[in-house]
């Protein structure tokens, strides 16, 4: 699994965790921080924790483990740092202080959600008419 897809995976997990407004922004080539950055915002210190642990012990599953963590008394964010990602858990009010977003505005908010896969058209068959025979005579 490359680093993209384990960023949509972190994203899915949080979102699976009742994590709202979740971005993912691509900062590759762009910041020597790291190349992908996950916020979500999470309702209390409980719903943090839950996030938190579910990408963990999820992605711990796959090989991939953080390199660091910051925040653990914090009632209001979490950073979880996967080396090529981070993950930021922020309550509402310290996602609007803090404005991630705008300090990285010079990346791509890229999808996160798999694509819906829409049905394919049914092909028309073209119905082939056929001449009725005509009805055979009948002797007298």
């Amino acid at each position: 699994m490359n680093t993209k897809e384990t960023v949509l995976l972190a994203a899915r997990l949080a979102d699976e965790q009742k994590a709202e407004d979740v971005k993912v922004i691509d900062l590759k080539g762009l910041s020597s921080l790291c190349d992908f950055v996950v916020i979500a915002t999470v309702t209390s210190r409980p719903h943090l924790e839950a996030v938190e642990d579910n990408v963990s012990r999820e992605l711990k599953q796959l090989g991939v483990f953080k390199t660091s963590r910051d925040g653990g008394e914090s009632n209001s964010w979490r950073v979880s740092d996967y080396g090529n990602f981070m993950l930021h858990l922020m309550t509402n009010d310290a996602r609007e202080f803090y404005a991630l977003e705008k300090i990285f505005s010079f990346g791509k908010i890229i999808s996160w959600q798999k694509p819906v896969k829409k049905a394919a058209p049914k092909k028309k068959t073209a119905v082939r008419k056929t001449a009725k025979k005509p009805a055979a005579k009948k002797k007298k």
